[in-house]
């Protein structure tokens, strides 16, 4: 955000668009004296072809007007040309242009409409509210919409009054060009991958996670899946839940009437040992812990947890408390009046969409939509653990009516493909309904950056990767940034889902 210079008189900027009677409410680093000042908020395209929002108040309109006026010049009604200012108008002008607000339209990170409508905010990069204002004449709806002419914006599930601009930047050039090369698939690959980035409700990470998970038959099936036409929800929903067990093989060899292709996977060298601390026992479990049950060292749990691990023996309860169900601080009494409070605020979450009426659900499109996207991915998940195997498995119940009623508890996320995946695990260990609920929220909230708009988390994550390879295996960082691969994209789907689809059953309860 800028604020015109006084030497920036000649001007050949044009106003896209402009709305009258807008006042500047607040913004960071001006004078209080500039504030509930009234204005005009236009879009305008700079000479360099460069866009912003530009905030002008009333006064250095009137001053434009007159100006205009004693020049006896015709004037282009959409354009704005250079004038000559003379006297002590000069001084006033400058002064005035000083007081105008500028934001970049790429250097624009977040907007939110808040008060009827009436009430606008504009976030730059820096991540901070910087400037408001109040639309005194009607509302903002038509300042929003020729903004978003502009630039391409996608409703926050966390709050729907806000507004992320969705960049279509470098990365996607990237991945767009890493597709083509493999030849994956028959659209405009970023229409594929990144189209639906730009509206949470489309389901992007689906079709990013789609991309691996193609890359991933490459590697382990040869091209076989590659031709078929079925539904892309479908074929997602399939490849994420596939049995490691498929993958175990060494060796896949695909047979065709005219040709036979064969995929072999690469001879590693052997796994370096890496030693580990002893898992936390029972005896320490109990030894942590005061004659009431509280447990006071948690920074030296969580350090023995992470250098060994935990018993089976005690992982239930252990999980709970690393998962913010039990608070660490809570004796064995108050943790039963906290278990009881928690189950009765389940099972009222759960009523809430039990009881809705057919008549009322078909009047809910975003739910009846959050509830076929639960129901596809329950009957695809672990179905081959005996926990999870079978027809009728009521097992497979419980899991929907968690999933149904995470969907009451937090509606602007609501359901995501590979949720499920996380839940799974959690109910196997727990065989609780509400446990497992409330262990799953705890969960979703520690990694709840992997479902943001503007996907911070995951591009946070992948950085990080790329600096500890770095750190790690220097030769092998190298070969990944010759090879277009530097960015890490090829290990989304490990990060969005905890590397549930990378690892055996037994591995990942560790």
């Amino acid at each position: 955000m800028s604020t015109s210079s006084v030497d920036e008189i000649p001007d050949q900027s044009k106003d896209l668009f402009t709305q009258d009677g807008v006042l500047l409410k607040n913004c960071v680093g001006r004078p209080v004296t500039d504030l509930n000042s009234i204005g005009m908020l236009c879009i305008v395209q700079n000479a360099d072809g460069t866009k912003c929002v530009e905030w002008r108040p009333n006064d250095l309109i009137t001053i434009d007007s007159d100006t205009q006026d004693q020049e006896w010049a015709v004037v282009n009604t959409v354009g704005r040309r250079q004038r000559t200012l003379s006297g002590n108008m000069t001084s006033d002008y400058a002064t005035l242009r000083a007081r105008i607000i500028k934001i970049p339209l790429e250097e624009l990170k977040t907007f939110k409409v808040t008060r009827n409508n009436q009430q606008m905010q504009f976030s730059t990069k820096q991540g901070v509210w910087q400037t408001t204002f109040y639309f005194q004449h009607g509302n903002a709806e038509i300042f929003v919409a020729y903004l978003k002419n502009h630039v391409k914006t996608a409703k926050t599930r966390h709050d729907r009054n806000t507004y992320v601009v969705v960049e279509p930047n470098v990365e996607s050039q990237v991945l767009n060009r890493s597709f083509a090369e493999l030849d994956i698939f028959t659209e405009n690959t970023t229409d594929v991958v990144w189209n639906l980035v730009s509206n949470f409700k489309q389901r992007p990470y689906e079709t990013t996670l789609e991309a691996f998970s193609k890359l991933t038959d490459i590697v382990y099936y040869g091209n076989e899946g590659l031709n078929g036409k079925r539904d892309v929800s479908e074929e997602v929903a399939d490849l994420l839940t596939k049995s490691m067990s498929a993958m175990e093989d060494a060796t896949t060899i695909t047979k065709n009437e005219e040709y036979e292709v064969v995929s072999v996977k690469p001879t590693l060298p052997p796994r370096p040992c890496i030693p580990r601390g002893t898992p936390l026992s029972t005896e320490k479990w109990d030894a942590l812990q005061d004659k009431d049950g509280r447990i006071t060292e948690v920074e030296g749990v969580k350090q023995l947890i992470f250098r060994g691990g935990v018993a089976h023996s005690i992982r239930q309860s252990v999980w709970k408390h690393l998962l913010d169900y039990y608070p660490w601080q809570m004796s064995h009494s108050e943790i039963r009046a906290h278990q009881k409070k928690k189950t009765e605020e389940y099972f009222s979450m759960k009523l809430q969409w039990r009881s809705m009426t057919e008549g009322q659900e078909s009047r809910f499109s975003e739910y009846r939509d959050r509830k076929s996207l639960v129901e596809k991915d329950v009957n695809r998940t672990d179905r081959t653990h005996p926990f999870y195997a079978g027809d009728n498995n009521p097992n497979l119940v419980v899991l929907q009516d968690i999933l149904m009623t995470y969907v009451m508890y937090n509606f602007d996320l609501g359901y995501v493909q590979g949720m499920s995946d996380i839940l799974a695990p959690l109910l196997l260990l727990l065989g609780n309904e509400v446990d497992s609920f409330w262990c799953f929220v705890g969960f979703m909230e520690k990694i709840a950056s992997n479902f943001d708009m503007d996907q911070a988390g995951m591009k946070h994550q992948l950085l990080q990767l790329q600096q500890l390879l770095m750190f790690a295996s220097p030769d092998l960082a190298q070969h990944l940034a010759q090879k277009d691969s530097g960015n890490m994209y090829f290990c989304f789907r490990w990060l969005l889902v905890w590397f549930k689809r990378e690892f055996s059953h037994i591995d990942i309860m560790r």
